[in-house]
């Protein structure tokens, strides 16, 4: 829960508040939103999510939806 609070703030710009209660989500749903962002800009974040997640041995996923 802690990494997902800490990839939030340093991702997304969540403040701790807002990091912590879609980390809940996650938590009890499975999924949150983290923001909505232009597709090339939603692509540079994912990357860089799954690779930190990836060099810190977490298995986060990080995905896009379309609208």
């Amino acid at each position: 829960m802690d990494f997902v609070v800490l990839v939030l703030q340093k991702f997304f710009s969540k403040s701790l508040e807002q990091a912590e209660q879609i980390m809940l989500r996650v938590h009890t749903e499975g999924r949150g939103v983290c923001g909505i962002y232009p597709r090339d800009i939603a692509a540079t974040k994912i990357e860089q999510v799954t690779a930190f997640a990836r060099n810190n041995q977490h298995p986060l996923a990080c995905v896009m939806e379309g609208n």
